[in-house]
C-alpha cells in the first residue's frame, strides 16, 4: 500500500532504514506503526508502565503480555522507492485491513485502520475522519492496498 506524505516525511526524518515497524494495536482493532528508531522509546514506555504496575500491585504477567504485544507481534515492513509497504499477513488480519486503509497520525507513531472499522469505533473524532476520507473517495490519508504479502 502507498504511504501518505505525512508518513513518508516522518520516515525520512527518522532512521535511514526506509522501513516501518508494524504491530497490532494494544487495545484497538488497528495497526500501530513507527520508525524503527523509535524502538528505544517503546521500550522505555514499557518499562515505565512495568514500574507503575509494580507499584500498584499489578501481576508481573501483565507486563509480559504488554511486552509480547509490543515486540513479539511486531514486524518490520520495508518501504520501497515508490513509498509503498506490504503489510505482513498477521497484522493485516488482526486489524481487518482488506482493501482501503486509513492512516491516522498519533505523534511519533501512526495508526492504520480499516476505514469501515474506524467508522464503527467509539472515538467520535476517528469516526468523523473515516467518514470524511471515505466521502473523498480514497484520496489523501486513505490509501488502497496495492500488494499482498
Amino acid at each position: 500500500m502507498a504511504l501518505p506524505p505525512f508518513v513518508l516525511g516522518t520516515i525520512a526524518r527518522g532512521s535511514d532504514s526506509r522501513s516501518v515497524v508494524v504491530v497490532p494495536h494494544e487495545t484497538d482493532p488497528c495497526i500501530t506503526a513507527y520508525d524503527p528508531g523509535e524502538g528505544a522509546a517503546v521500550d522505555a514506555e514499557l518499562e515505565r508502565r512495568r514500574l507503575r504496575g509494580e507499584a500498584l500491585g499489578e501481576p508481573a504477567d501483565a507486563h509480559h503480555s504488554r511486552a509480547r504485544r509490543a515486540f513479539g507481534l511486531s514486524e518490520t515492513a520495508p518501504c520501497d522507492p515508490a513509498g509503498r509497504i506490504v503489510l505482513p499477513p498477521l497484522v493485516r488480519r488482526k486489524s481487518r485491513i482488506d482493501g482501503l486503509a486509513l492512516f491516522v497520525g498519533t505523534g511519533t507513531s501512526f495508526e492504520i485502520w480499516n476505514p469501515q472499522v474506524a467508522r464503527e469505533a467509539g472515538d467520535e473524532a476517528l469516526r468523523e475522519l473515516a467518514e470524511f476520507r471515505l466521502s473523498e473517495g480514497g484520496r489523501h490519508a486513505l490509501q488502497a492496498e496495492e500488494e499482498r504479502g
